[in-house]
């Protein structure tokens, strides 16, 4: 029997009700049935995200993999496609794939080592190993039936005056106007790149066949401008916003158009208050200073 990790429990009630007391009452049936079908055996204790629960193993062959077992949702759907469209540069191998339940099998990392070890250590080599690799992974275009970055937009802004109406501080509400401003001079040109979306610290692993590879994304088709925020807000200090994104800009080639970077960039900010502002359910919404002071910062006020 598969041992569920309470934060996993926890994780899938308070986020998904009733569907993830489901998925989690068939966890164990579904880790045997992929462990059998594609001939894997268990190799070590298993992990999990707020998500997902992985499962070290060994192939026939005796590599190693790991088995992904999750509740697909609108953010992950689109995981295998994009594994398969990067095809391992820059990112995990997927090595199986089954679409009536959303399992992978995917090469195994060294999740002793992500990335956000040598961001404790070394911040701006962290920073410049996240940029190396979003510019490989935005360098392909995204496949059909990926989510567009261009309808995600478009709802974003449609929220943005109930939001506004629901923040009582002032400096607070300003700076999410701002983001929505920036965000709409840019939303009607969404792009059409293979984005990761997630790409923080601990979403970089140590690899084999290569030092550092992203896992667990969250594919969208769009600007890469969307993808700087969580290389930005990481191990957040600061001093380090305004170099953080010119290192981002410059490792993805966006240098020559700050300013649609700029304005993509609080459009995530904004995502993240929108999101605050929903959980707050009628309440005082608790918005993230930390991102407010990146906006600040990005727009030149700090």
């Amino acid at each position: 029997m598969v041992e569920i990790p309470e934060e996993l429990v926890e994780a899938q009630l308070l986020f998904n009700g009733e569907a993830g007391r489901e998925f989690l009452a068939g966890l164990p049936a579904r880790t045997e049935r992929f462990l059998q079908e594609w001939g894997l055996r268990p190799a070590g204790a298993v992990m999990h995200g707020m998500t997902a629960l992985v499962v070290p193993v060994e192939r026939a062959d005796g590599t190693a993999a790991v088995l992904k077992l999750l509740l697909p949702d609108e953010e992950s759907a689109g995981e295998p496609l994009a594994l398969r469209a990067w095809g391992g540069r820059g990112c995990v191998r997927l090595l199986e794939h089954d679409p009536g339940t959303g399992t992978l099998l995917l090469e195994r990392l060294d999740e002793r080592r992500p990335l956000s070890g040598t961001a404790g250590r070394d911040p701006r080599q962290a920073v410049r190993v996240v940029g190396e690799l979003l510019a490989r992974l935005t360098a392909v275009p995204a496949p059909a039936g990926v989510r567009r970055l261009g309808p995600v937009a478009a709802g974003m802004l449609e929220r943005v005056p109930a939001a506004l109406a629901a923040i009582p501080d002032g400096r607070a509400r300003g700076l999410v106007a701002d983001c929505a401003a920036a965000l709409a001079e840019v939303a009607g040109e969404p792009g059409d790149r293979l984005l990761h979306w997630d790409l923080h610290y601990d979403n970089v692993l140590a690899g084999g066949r290569e030092p550092w590879l992203a896992i667990d994304p969250k594919p969208l088709a769009g600007d890469p401008g969307f993808e700087l925020l969580p290389a930005i807000r990481n191990n957040f200090v600061e001093d380090q916003v305004r170099w953080r994104f010119d290192l981002l800009t410059e490792a993805l080639g966006l240098e020559g158009d700050r300013a649609r970077a700029r304005a993509w960039t609080l459009g995530r900010v904004l995502q993240n208050c929108l999101w605050d502002v929903e959980d707050a359910r009628g309440g005082v919404p608790e918005l993230d200073g930390e991102q407010l002071r990146v906006v600040e910062v990005v727009l030149g006020r700090a």
